[in-house]
């Protein structure tokens, strides 16, 4: 499992303050590593699938990040410009205080909104509910939203949040989901022996950031940029 570890990893270039530079060369450094995808600021997006052109890295995109408070109409309105400017995947945050309100016509809806636009256009949509802020019931209850909206994935959290993925939250997600939609951990997995255990659990993609990618696939002989969003 180890050695093929790069196939399940997003890996983020997602800091807001990076310079374009900075961008480029951390999206260099995943390519490099050849990871599943890599999960760039929307105007970064241009530039990332450039740099993936004929690699075996994906250029994927967030939407509504980090807060995920936009209107279901703007969310909509940004992943269909993202994936018309050649985002392979797309990350969007589910509106949080809408969670915490138990108010599941609006989440389901508000991730429908964003499921036809990927759906309409053959592009995973993953659904990021940022647990840390949730207990047990408002994951399985927003679980479940994802479900019938039509969304691929959900997953645990931006990097932004106050915490990351934990076994509980990725536990819940898994039991909730029954099949029917896949999960990713993302968030403060910086090492094999954490990635592995997620893997083990069942989930199917890993969010990381890119300044943990080297730890987790082994050193290219490349520099490993600094800093890391996750």
């Amino acid at each position: 499992m180890e050695n093929s570890l790069a196939q399940y990893l997003d890996a983020a270039v997602l800091v807001p303050e990076m310079k374009e530079s900075e961008a480029k060369e951390a999206i260099r450094h995943c390519i490099a590593h050849q990871t599943r995808t890599v999960c760039v600021r929307p105007c970064d997006l241009p530039m990332a699938v450039t740099l993936c052109q004929g690699t075996a890295t994906e250029p994927i995109v967030v939407v509504a990040f980090p807060h995920g408070t936009n209107t279901p109409e703007t969310k909509a309105s940004e992943t269909r410009e993202t994936i018309q400017a050649g985002a392979r995947e797309v990350d969007m945050v589910a509106n949080v205080s809408r969670i915490r309100s138990g108010d599941w016509d609006y989440v389901r809806k508000d991730i429908e909104a964003v499921a036809t636009v990927t759906k309409e256009a053959t592009v995973p949509l993953k659904v990021i509910l940022e647990t840390a802020f949730l207990n047990l019931e408002e994951i399985h209850q927003a679980t479940l939203c994802a479900i019938k909206a039509g969304a691929d994935f959900v997953k645990t959290s931006t990097g932004f949040g106050p915490g990351g993925a934990s076994e509980e939250a990725v536990r819940q997600m898994l039991k909730t989901s029954g099949g029917r939609i896949k999960v990713k951990a993302s968030g403060g997995i910086r090492t094999i022996e954490q990635a592995n255990t997620y893997l083990t659990m069942g989930v199917e993609r890993l969010g990381v950031g890119f300044g943990s990618v080297e730890a987790l696939c082994g050193n290219s002989g490349k520099p490993s940029p600094e800093g890391s969003s996750y």
